[in-house]
């Protein structure tokens, strides 16, 4: 009688031998050309990552960045490529020192300037893995175990999120994963688009999010036709949420001039703020005027995870989509994109191309499972396995408490600056990790803040940060919110990878402050 194998077992394996090369540490001496076997290369970058401190917890022992400017940098490494015969491999290892040391530790306990840093451990093994196979993402045959890994990613997302029996696919990063949204919020609304295109609609087809958006909407409505000129940026409140009233009458205001309202992107977690839009309110706006809603979670879609802090995209259940970035504060290896619809099918049926020579409807195998025509691509990288194996590491306990450490850090943050002489919050209340604030140096204190201080002090924020990048101690953001009449401030991100401490923000704070009084007056 045949059994049903265990889930974790796998048929007898012969043991590991070790007599590759890069196991055993014996590789080939160099040929008459000074060329080593080019697989021992593996083996030698391993080890420079290790020795120059990118693998694990001694990252921190090194400077951030070693600054250097793009003219200098020209001069310290040969960029142009030229060769033409084959380098030795302590040439090669040289030139990887180079690269290395003149870049950006983002593993390090003092970068903060993204809304990504440090790489988990089991997502970089899940990367390295898919790199080394090296296969695309759109048939079964070509990435069998890869296919079932995105489907069982979308699967428990479309949980997550409450999505239902929907549908979902790995895209290449969050701008993209809008593009998707938008592009099947206007089949749906105008299927003959597809046959006709944009110019022979009807009606001008119009965008609405909020002024505290990603820009990547901006970018999308230009690049699938629809103009800027129907993009409405509807107004926030001084939390960076989208105000529902605002939108209703934007709305409205749209009708009344002969266009269409197709698509709402609310946001999970802003850019700047990492403020959340009221999900309900503007689910119950789109509800009544039977306009889609996507939801921009890609930065705050992570609070998923957590008991704690899940609350904040209540209501998100009720978007006809989402785009969500494990690659940002879940710390996994960049690009890791997850676009989620509730319609199933609708990504298929807006998308597909029938290339006959790559989606035969006469394989021998179900041919659902080749799902590469319902994206935009053709090939496409493995990204879903970095997640999934980040998952089957940590387990959903393990993933919630690095995602509450990290909010528990930036509470620290926040409150450690509250109660610090010369910091000022921008935000006296948050949401996300997200913190802002100002630095203002001892010598500005007790002068009157007029616009003349205010431009000061804007000046001494990137002036700090400018001393903090040249010395290598801390990467942290600066950014302007204009269309609020506000200029630089800090933002701090907190994320989850590597681990957060009270301490590490301490020296986030320390550092500024020791920079800021020493500027020149």
């Amino acid at each position: 009688m045949a059994t049903t194998p265990n889930r974790n077992s796998l048929p007898d394996q012969p043991p590991i031998s070790t007599d590759h090369p890069i196991i055993n540490g014996t590789s080939k001496p160099p040929n008459a050309t000074g060329e080593c076997d080019e697989w021992t290369i593996l083996e030698r970058v391993f080890r420079v990552l290790a020795d120059e401190g990118y693998l694990g917890p001694s990252t921190h022992q090194k400077p951030v960045v070693s600054f250097v400017y793009p003219e200098d940098l020209k001069q310290l490494i040969h960029f142009p490529m030229d060769e033409q015969t084959p380098s030795s491999a302590a040439t090669v290892e040289r030139i990887i020192r180079q690269v290395l040391h003149y870049s950006v530790r983002t593993g390090h306990n003092h970068f903060h300037n993204q809304l990504f840093a440090g790489v988990d451990p089991y997502g970089l093994t899940g990367s390295w893995l898919t790199e080394a196979l090296n296969t695309s993402q759109y048939t079964f045959e070509v990435g069998p175990t890869f296919t079932l890994i995105e489907d069982a990613v979308i699967d428990k997302c479309l949980r997550l999120f409450e999505f239902g029996e929907g549908d979902g696919i790995l895209c290449p990063g969050g701008s993209m994963s809008n593009m998707y949204a938008m592009v099947a919020a206007r089949y749906r609304t105008v299927p003959d688009v597809k046959r006709i295109g944009v110019a022979n609609l009807p009606e001008p087809l119009v965008v609405f999010t909020s002024e505290d958006a990603h820009y990547s909407i901006t970018k999308a409505v230009h690049w699938l036709g629809i103009g800027l000129n129907n993009l409405v940026k509807v107004k926030s409140d001084r939390r960076g949420c989208m105000i529902p009233e605002q939108l209703e009458q934007a709305i409205q205001s749209v009708l009344e001039s002969g266009r269409k309202p197709f698509f709402v992107n609310a946001t999970a977690g802003t850019t700047v703020l990492g403020a959340f839009d009221d999900f309900n309110r503007i689910a119950d706006v789109c509800q009544r005027y039977d306009v889609w809603l996507h939801i921009d979670a890609c930065l705050g879609g992570t609070a998923v995870l957590s008991h704690r802090h899940k609350h904040l995209l209540a209501g998100a259940n009720r978007a006809q989509s989402l785009a969500w970035n494990p690659h940002k504060t879940l710390g996994a290896p960049l690009q890791c994109s997850i676009f989620l619809i509730k319609e199933r099918g609708l990504l298929h049926e807006c998308n597909a191309a029938k290339a006959d020579y790559l989606f035969q409807q006469d394989k021998f195998y179900d041919i659902s499972y080749d799902t590469g025509d319902k994206s935009v691509q053709c090939g496409r990288k493995v990204d879903a396995f970095k997640f999934w194996l980040m998952y089957k590491a940590r387990g959903s306990a393990g993933l919630e408490s690095l995602v509450d450490n990290a909010f528990a850090c930036a509470e620290s943050l926040h409150e450690q600056l509250r109660s610090r002489t010369g910091f000022r919050l921008v935000l006296e209340e948050y949401q996300y990790t997200n913190i802002s604030f100002w630095y203002v140096p001892t010598w500005m204190r007790t002068d009157q803040e007029t616009p003349d201080w205010w431009q000061r002090l804007y000046s001494v924020t990137a002036d700090i940060k400018e001393q903090m990048v040249k010395r290598g101690t801390v990467l942290v953001g600066y950014v302007p919110l204009l269309h609020r009449g506000i200029g630089n401030f800090f933002r701090m991100v907190v994320t989850c990878h590597p681990r957060p401490t009270p301490e590490t923000m301490r020296y986030v704070i320390d550092e500024i402050e020791r920079v800021g009084e020493e500027l020149p007056r």
